[in-house]
């Protein structure tokens, strides 16, 4: 019998992949996907543990959910079956389960190949099932291997897990684990059967992805350089991207692939979050100011044309105006392309949460706001230099009028173009005419193919 499954996922990449991996290990059992929650008969809430707010906006789901399931079942109109996943679901367990009893199944990121046999208990069993244990076989060996659906343009491929920094703020090394690293032919076979299926992007994917040390033929382990440049062999795949990283493990290798693979994208995600050596060095980042923009300028040698993105808290515990002008500074030297920013929000079982100093709340508002706006400014400077360029747009989806696709160039901006008779999937040369906030517009002039020939 055919059932519906809605599958909301919250946070990073790397749950986006989750998502589609646990969508699969539940179609041989007869879960069709679907687009909205109440049409399903399971409901999975992909978890992020991050900050805060992520995990007050999953307990607010809930609740919405529970009541959905009861008017489903007091017009008797069916049932629903509520899980949990991820990293909310690794870091509060039974907490979760007694804040919300009425939740049917919670399971962390590291046993979600085992939803089938779970569902199967909650079936037989009163109560909630927990499953957050880090178990010894790979989930990666048991998920099912020869997928038939087609795969997005730019796909994901998860490829490391867990952390080994211990950054103080941060609840990563607690919900995901230790590094651990999948074996090249594992991942080289898995991205072989992304592009078969219509995948001709690939990110590769890990908490720390340039940690990355697989194991290879004849006892050699590969690191995510070597990696990059098996994966640039596999026909028909045009693009690699990774992220995220660390600036610790950006080793020669790494930075040789940037410059000798042209499928390598020259657009790099390299967290900082912070200026300021004395909060580096609180929140256990193991690198200085001045480190990172030696990794930046050996990068910027290699490849001339990279552009980076990065990570910022402002209000770490013990911020101060002067801590805060050496992120502005940074950011200035550096110029980044894009960000993410956010204001320190405690993480219950971290160092940084019983750290004395804590920032007032104004204090931090104010100073996100004035770091968003610089950062806002050289994205926007980055967007408007585009102008009037030939670049390669690789169109992943319709757009909202007749005939347009939307693509993405090398550095992830998108772009709408009236794209006449080419098709999602296609890799051509555009002029950009436009800039907007959050876009670019245009010109077709000719596939990439042809510009090639």
């Amino acid at each position: 019998m055919t059932k519906k499954l809605f599958i909301k996922t919250y946070g990073c990449q790397m749950n986006v992949y989750d998502s589609t991996r646990m969508a699969e290990s539940l179609a041989p059992h007869g879960y069709t996907p679907v687009d909205s929650a109440d049409q399903a008969d399971l409901v999975v809430l992909n978890t992020c543990h991050i900050r805060e707010k992520a995990a007050e906006k999953v307990y607010s789901e809930l609740g919405r959910l529970r009541l959905m399931r009861e008017e489903k079942r007091a017009a008797g109109t069916g049932d629903v079956t509520l899980a949990v996943a991820g990293c909310v679901a690794q870091a509060e367990g039974e907490e979760l389960l007694a804040r919300a009893p009425f939740v049917d199944i919670v399971v962390g990121p590291q046993a979600y190949h085992r939803l089938p046999e779970m569902l199967t208990r909650r079936a037989r069993e009163a109560g909630g099932v927990i499953d957050t244990d880090f178990p010894l076989e790979s989930k990666f060996d048991l998920l099912p291997q020869e997928i038939e659906a087609p795969a997005p343009v730019s796909a994901f491929l998860t490829v490391q897990e867990g952390c080994d920094k211990f950054c103080t703020f941060c609840v990563v090394p607690y919900t995901r684990g230790a590094e651990v690293s999948r074996p090249v032919a594992d991942v080289v076979a898995e991205a072989r059967r992304l592009v078969r299926r219509g995948a001709r992007e690939i990110t590769l994917l890990g908490q720390n992805v340039n940690a990355y040390r697989g194991e290879a033929d004849g006892g050699r382990s590969f690191g995510l350089g070597r990696l990059i440049r098996e994966m640039a062999e596999i026909p028909d795949l045009l693009r690699i991207r990774y992220t995220t990283s660390h600036p610790r493990d950006v080793d020669d290798e790494l930075i040789r692939a940037h410059r000798d693979v042209p499928a390598c994208m020259p657009f790099l995600h390299l967290p900082v979050q912070s200026g300021s050596d004395g909060l580096l060095q609180a929140m256990n980042r193991k690198h200085t100011a001045e480190q990172y923009r030696r990794v930046v300028d050996r990068l910027r040698d290699a490849r001339p044309d990279l552009a980076l993105s990065s990570d910022f808290i402002v209000g770490f515990p013990g911020e101060t105006d002067e801590d805060f002008q050496a992120t502005l500074r940074l950011i200035e030297e550096v110029r980044f392309a894009q960000a993410f920013s956010f204001m320190y929000s405690r993480r219950p079982g971290t160092p940084a949460s019983t750290m004395r100093k804590q920032v007032a709340p104004k204090a931090k508002a104010e100073r996100l706001a004035e770091l968003q706006a610089l950062l806002n400014r050289q994205a926007d400077d980055f967007n408007r230099a585009q102008v009037g360029r030939d670049v390669p747009v690789l169109f992943e989806r319709p757009g909202r009028h007749p005939g347009q696709l939307i693509g993405r160039t090398p550095y992830l901006q998108p772009v709408h173009v009236e794209a006449g008779d080419l098709a999602i999937g296609d890799d051509t040369i555009v002029t950009i005419t436009a800039h907007h906030a959050h876009s670019l517009a245009g010109r077709l002039v000719r596939k990439q193919e042809e510009v090639l020939a």
